[in-house]
């Protein structure tokens, strides 16, 4: 009999970076969540606000001083946040500026949707919103769905020497509470069971019965009745 096939396990926070923070003398604190793949998930996740969480996003860049057709930089804004691109290329002075296709992550060695904003360990440029500065203590992304890291954002950008401008415009999004989500799930599964019991109630009288009954209402009233105070008559 071949062996079942384990599931892969999830992969922690990358030592590399742990390293580099603990070398670099930095404060900081591993958050352990389930397996999550976008920022908004995180914040659900971990019950914080969407403010506090650091959205990283890989992109490829055309800058005219360099030789090399494209750098890569990464971007790291607030969740409550979406990239403005037209900002990212006048503030870097761009001829081009895009999000990284996948088949990129590949070639670099990273996974879509698990992007650090530790730049400076690929060789990237790091671009941070000014608006993260609003939160004292961030989570940012470790190149792990499972694992992210908890600092301050001022660390994060002396750091990695970032450049810090207005990148992103602010989006409607909202964290729904897990406990909320559950119970707006129950509620539809019970209306959705009370629905069913309801037409089951209904199929459950059928029709030949109805019918029956009225025909039993139609017979009972005999025609005799109808012949009232009528004598018999006899030959002599």
């Amino acid at each position: 009999m071949p062996k079942p096939k384990s599931k892969p396990k999830a992969k922690p926070a990358s030592k590399q970076i742990i390293n580099y923070l603990k070398k670099s003398g930095i404060n900081f604190d591993v958050i352990p969540h389930r397996k999550v793949y976008t920022a908004y998930d995180l914040a659900q996740t971990a019950g914080a606000k969407l403010d506090e969480i650091a959205k990283t996003l890989l992109l490829r860049v055309e800058l005219p001083m360099l030789k090399k057709k494209g750098a890569y930089f990464v971007v790291v804004l607030p969740a409550s946040y979406n990239v403005d691109l037209q900002k990212v290329k006048r503030v870097l002075k761009a001829t081009k500026v895009e999000i990284a296709p996948e088949k990129v992550f590949k070639k670099l060695g990273l996974e879509p949707g698990a992007v650090s904003p530790f730049g400076s360990l690929r060789k990237f440029g790091v671009l941070v919103d000014s608006g993260l500065l609003k939160t004292k203590q961030a989570l940012v992304g470790a190149e792990s769905f499972t694992e992210s890291l908890r600092l301050k954002a001022k660390d994060l950008i002396d750091l990695e020497q970032a450049l810090v401008a207005i990148v992103g415009r602010k989006n409607k999004l909202k964290v729904r509470k897990e406990s909320s989500v559950k119970k707006s799930v129950k509620t539809k599964v019970k209306a959705k069971l009370l629905k069913s019991k309801s037409l089951k109630k209904v199929v459950k009288k059928p029709v030949k019965k109805i019918v029956k009954k009225s025909i039993k209402k139609v017979v009972k009233k005999p025609t005799k009745k109808k012949i009232v105070g009528s004598k018999s008559v006899r030959r002599k």
